[in-house]
């Protein structure tokens, strides 16, 4: 796999999604979906994959902490399955949700609308249940009054 293939990915993408210009997203490596600033790239080292990066934004004061260890449970209870990884952007301190994409056959214009509608999802299930809830909501969450949702 090479560059090639993640330009194709991308044209496949847009396309598919019709959420941005082919030219444009590969030149800034950078959409928006639902309101979420997301990151394409490819790494030589990596040759085969392409990586995602979803910046779910950043977590309410006074929370940080509960928030960080609920985002190693989602790693290891919801995400490790799916090469993805909730993290701590170390400019920020924002939530971002990294993705490796395995660009093979299976992998066209129809996966990424699910995918990127899937993981948009998880952002607002982030951002209105844990970043930006009332205090009442979180502090239930917090406590691990909740389940986990497998879709």
């Amino acid at each position: 796999m090479s560059f090639e293939r993640f330009e194709q990915l991308v044209q496949a993408m847009c396309e598919t999604t019709g959420l941005g210009d082919p030219r444009v997203v590969l030149e800034t490596k950078t959409l928006e979906v639902d309101g979420f600033t997301l990151l394409l790239d490819h790494f030589q080292d990596d040759p085969e994959a392409m990586y995602l990066q979803f910046d779910y934004g950043i977590v309410t004061a006074g929370r940080t902490l509960r928030i960080f260890r609920m985002m190693l449970e989602s790693n290891l209870l919801v995400y490790a399955q799916d090469q993805a990884q909730l993290a701590v952007n170390p400019d920020t301190g924002g939530v971002l949700l990294i993705l490796r994409v395995p660009m093979g056959d299976e992998v066209d214009g129809a996966w990424f609308a699910d995918t990127l509608v899937h993981y948009a999802e998880h952002g607002r299930y982030w951002r209105d249940h844990m970043s930006q809830a009332i205090d009442d909501m979180f502090e239930g969450i917090a406590s691990g009054d909740y389940a986990w949702l497998r879709a």
